[in-house]
C-alpha cells in the first residue's frame, strides 16, 4: 500500500531528530518544508510537458493512455497518475475538474462510468437484483402514455 506525503515527511524528520536534538519548533519547521519539498516532487512527476510544448506551455501529457487507465481494479487519474477504485468527485476537484470535463478532456464517453471494471460489474448486478431495469421500463412506459396523451389528435 503507497504511504502519504505525511507519513513520508514523519519518517524523514523522525530520522533526522533521532541523529541529533531538536526543539519542537525545529520539528514543527522540518516537517512543514519536508512535506513542502514532497508534494513539489510528487508535483513535478505528475505534470510532464507534452512533445512539443514548451516548458511553461499549459499542454500535459498523460502518464498513459486513457484507453489503458481503466483496468480490472483500478482506474488511473491521468492528471497525477495515483491509482484508485473510483476517481471521486472531491478527488477530481482537486485538479479543479468536474466528471463531466474529465471525461471530454481525455476523450471517455460521457456515459464511462469512471472506476474500476470490477466496481462497475458490481453495481450493475446489484441494480439489476434490485429490479432497476424493470423500474426504468415501467418509467419509459409511463412517459410514452403521457407523450401520446399530450399530442393533439389529428
Amino acid at each position: 500500500m503507497a504511504r502519504t506525503l505525511v507519513e513520508m515527511a514523519a519518517d524523514i524528520v523522525q530520522s533526522q531528530a533521532s541523529n541529533r536534538a531538536m526543539s519542537t519548533e525545529e520539528l514543527t519547521s522540518a516537517l512543514q518544508s519536508t512535506f513542502k519539498a514532497l508534494l513539489a516532487i510528487q508535483a513535478q512527476e505528475c505534470i510532464l510537458p507534452a512533445e512539443g510544448a514548451e516548458a511553461g506551455g499549459e499542454t500535459v501529457a498523460p502518464a498513459i493512455s486513457p484507453e489503458k487507465s481503466i483496468k480490472k481494479n483500478t482506474i488511473t487519474c491521468l492528471e497525477c497518475g495515483q491509482e484508485f477504485k473510483m476517481l471521486s468527485p472531491k478527488h477530481l476537484r482537486e485538479h479543479g475538474l468536474t466528471g463531466r470535463e474529465y471525461r471530454k478532456k481525455h476523450g471517455f464517453s460521457l456515459r464511462q462510468p469512471l472506476c474500476a471494471k470490477s466496481v462497475s460489474e458490481r453495481r450493475k448486478k446489484a441494480g439489476k437484483d434490485r429490479g432497476l431495469p424493470e423500474n426504468l421500463r415501467k418509467a419509459i412506459a409511463a412517459r410514452k402514455k403521457a407523450r401520446k396523451k399530450a399530442q393533439p389528435e389529428k
